[in-house]
C-alpha cells in the first residue's frame, strides 16, 4: 500500500506555522563495540513541532530507538544538541533528566511493563503519584477506552489491552511529548489498528506532539509528517498531503 506524500524537499519538509518543541541538531551516537566503533547515528537534524504527529519510518538498525531514547532522555548522544522548548537539555545533570522524563515526556514501547500484581487503575497510579497535575487514573483509563476494565489485572486483559493500559499510564502525567517505539510491533493488524487509534485520540483531543517510531510503512498514511531514516541519517523528511483515518489502514 503506497504512502501518499505530498512533493516536498526531499531532506526537510516546510515548517508548520507551529512553536518546536523537541530540535536535535547534529546528534551523533556512537557504541564501542570490542575493537570496533559502532555509528548509530550519523549527524542527524530533526524538529518535532507542538501537537503534531510524526512517524519515524524505517528498518530496524537505522537509528530511530537510538534518537526516541536521546529525545526522551533515556541516553545521551555523542555529539550535538538536543533542545526542549528552546532550552538545552543537559545530559550530564541526572537529576534534570529525572525531572525532563517526568515532567514533559510520555513512553510507549513495543512491550507494555505493567506490573503484574497491580491492576489497571494500580499501574496508571504508579505515576500519577509522583506526577504534578496528573489525570485521575479512571479518567487516563475512560480516555483509552478501558473505563470498565480499571480493577483487572494485567493477565486478564488482552495484548491490545495491556498496551493501552501503558498508553494510559504515558499521557496521564500529561506529557508535552509522546514517545512511541514499534507500540504496534506485538499485535496483530486488528488489535494494532485499535491501539494507534488511541494513540491518534491523544494527538487530538490532548494536544500532545506525538512520535511513532515503526518500520510499517502502511501507518505512515495516518501521520501528519513522515522521517524516514536510514543507516542513522534522516533520508526524507516529508508533509502528509492528507492523512489517513485509522479505519482505513490494513497491513
Amino acid at each position: 500500500m503506497e504512502v501518499l506524500l505530498e512533493a516536498a524537499v526531499p531532506l526537510m519538509a516546510e515548517a508548520p506555522a507551529r512553536l518546536a518543541v523537541l530540535e536535535a541538531r547534529g546528534v551523533t551516537r556512537r557504541y564501542p563495540m570490542g575493537d570496533a566503533v559502532i555509528e548509530a547515528l550519523r549527524g542527524v537534524d530533526l524538529t518535532l513541532y507542538e501537537g503534531e504527529f510524526v512517524v519515524l519510518l524505517g528498518p530496524s538498525g537505522s537509528g530511530k530507538s537510538t534518537l526516541l531514547n536521546i529525545l526522551g532522555g533515556l541516553d545521551a548522544p555523542t555529539d550535538g544538541d538536543v533542545r526542549y522548548r528552546g532550552a538545552p537539555i543537559d545530559f550530564g545533570d541526572e537529576r534534570a533528566l529525572t525531572r525532563y522524563r517526568r515532567e514533559h515526556v510520555g513512553f510507549v514501547f513495543q512491550f507494555y511493563n505493567l506490573m503484574p500484581s497491580l491492576t489497571a487503575r494500580e499501574n496508571v497510579a504508579l505515576v500519577t503519584d509522583i506526577a504534578r497535575d496528573p489525570m485521575a487514573p479512571a479518567d487516563a483509563l475512560g480516555l483509552v477506552g478501558l473505563g470498565e476494565r480499571l480493577d483487572h489485572f494485567p493477565a486478564q486483559l488482552s495484548g491490545g489491552e495491556q498496551q493501552r493500559v501503558a498508553i494510559a499510564r504515558a499521557v496521564a502525567r500529561r506529557p508535552d511529548v509522546l514517545l512511541c517505539d514499534e507500540p504496534t510491533g506485538a499485535l496483530d493488524c486488528a488489535t494494532g489498528l485499535v491501539v494507534l487509534d488511541v494513540v491518534a485520540r491523544v494527538n487530538r483531543e490532548l494536544g500532545t506532539t506525538t512520535a511513532v517510531i515503526t518500520h510499517n510503512a502502511v501507518i505512515a498514511r495516518m501521520a501528519d509528517r513522515v522521517i524516514r531514516f536510514g543507516d542513522g541519517r534522516v533520508a526524507g523528511d516529508e508533509r502528509n498531503a492528507s492523512p489517513a483515518p485509522v479505519s482505513e489502514l490494513r497491513w
